[in-house]
């Protein structure tokens, strides 16, 4: 509760030796207090003589007594909203909102489990015909939407973490949901609308068991590069070249690209020869910044520089904004298309643990504490072994398809 605005509705004066008090009506909720009939005044104290209180005694005996008494029965009023109606008008406007979209994102898909599906595509405003989400409301599920916040309890966390844990989500997931949850009262305990310890800080989880983390040897890496076509290539190489993640790669843009051996100027920064200058990343099908903490310029080395003149030199999709991998309509790569389509099929094929962008960084980390400074050469002689490979692939077909074409006229 505000104690300015009540203040301004309260009457503390001296009556007959005391400080009495009188109180607006209804002053809390009141928008037009002037208008409002006024209690019978209250006894606060004397005001002389030896126990007399000065008006600041007066004032804090007011606050400490009675207005306190009003704000404890305000914040009771509020703590018997529902879950569902504090994450819809203020948990998700003032705190969701305010995140980056892969935090938006994340607290989209975990509130799902706390409140009905249906429900948390409502509040984030997603329409029917545009949910992209798999989740529908199950029927058995602990959803606590409907739980008074004051009516929270341990239990309540205890049964959704159970839920989630049975229906085979991983420790790890189920840990993210109980930190939303966690989320939630704590904001509710900041804007004054639920009292009392968090109900989550009494749940404990067992520490979530990791699948072993794989990378691969140069062997393998070697087979793995030889099996793939553009763009996967290029993005391994990038992956295992370059520190970039996966939404940096796909959200690279030429302009932040300077291949030439002089220093350039784009959007007012210089870009040292030969170097990648970190500024967007390409997530969830949108374009950002990347985070200041990870803007940074990344020299090229050798190898990747020939791949990268190889896909400037394509026809199309080379302006200074166009992206450096593209579809064939000249949209940002999908990586998630990528992981399904064509890096599932190659690690079948191979054996090999399923790949993933992850597992590319874990092999640069691998291969640069095993090969050192040597990693560059070998990888080098793999990639011009896999780009002249490629090179004679394309004459190849180009041949055959001459030659059909030769044979075709003739008849």
């Amino acid at each position: 509760m505000d104690r300015e605005r009540v203040e301004q509705n309260i009457s503390l004066y001296v009556e007959g030796g005391f400080w009495k008090l009188r109180l607006c009506e209804d002053a809390v909720d009141a928008s037009d207090l002037h208008k409002r009939p006024w209690q019978e005044p209250v006894l606060i104290g004397p005001a002389a003589g030896p126990g007399g209180l000065t008006k600041k005694e007066a004032q804090l005996m007011v606050w400490r007594n009675l207005l306190s008494s009003m704000q404890q029965n305000e914040l009771t009023q509020r703590s018997s909203m529902t879950i569902a109606e504090f994450v819809e008008h203020k948990f998700v406007p003032e705190h969701v909102a305010l995140k980056r979209l892969s935090g938006r994102v994340h607290y989209q898909a975990m509130l799902k489990h706390v409140l009905v599906p249906e429900e948390v595509e409502r509040v984030f405003c997603i329409r029917p015909e545009e949910s992209r989400g798999r989740l529908k409301t199950a029927a058995d599920w602990p959803y606590m939407g409907s739980v008074r916040l004051c009516d929270a309890r341990p239990e309540h966390i205890e049964r959704l973490t159970a839920a989630a844990l049975n229906r085979g989500y991983s420790p790890q997931t189920a840990k993210h949901i109980r930190n939303v949850v966690s989320a939630i009262f704590s904001h509710a305990k900041q804007e004054q609308c639920f009292q009392g310890d968090n109900p989550v800080r009494q749940v404990r989880m067992s520490a979530p068991v990791r699948k072993e983390a794989h990378a691969l040897t140069f062997a393998q890496a070697r087979e793995v590069l030889g099996s793939m076509e553009y763009p996967e290539k290029e993005m391994m190489l990038m992956a295992i070249f370059t520190e970039l993640n996966i939404s940096e790669i796909c959200g690279l843009q030429w302009k932040h690209i300077n291949l030439t051996d002089a220093e350039c100027e784009v959007d007012g920064e210089r870009i040292a020869p030969r170097t990648i200058a970190v500024r967007l990343q390409w997530y969830r099908c949108e374009l950002g910044s990347v985070p200041k903490s990870r803007q940074r310029d990344l020299p090229i080395p050798p190898s990747l520089l020939l791949t990268l003149f190889r896909i400037r030199d394509r026809v199309k999709f080379t302006a200074p904004d166009d992206f450096v991998l593209v579809s064939r309509v000249g949209t940002p790569i999908n990586e998630g298309n990528i992981v399904s389509r064509r890096l599932k099929p190659i690690s079948s094929k191979l054996g090999l643990p399923p790949l993933s962008w992850q597992v590319f960084h874990r092999t640069r980390k691998v291969l640069i504490s095993e090969l050192g400074k040597e990693l560059q050469d070998a990888m080098a002689t793999m990639v011009s072994s896999a780009f002249f490979r490629d090179v004679n692939a394309n004459l190849m077909w180009r041949c055959r398809h001459q030659r059909r074409t030769l044979h075709s006229h003739r008849e």
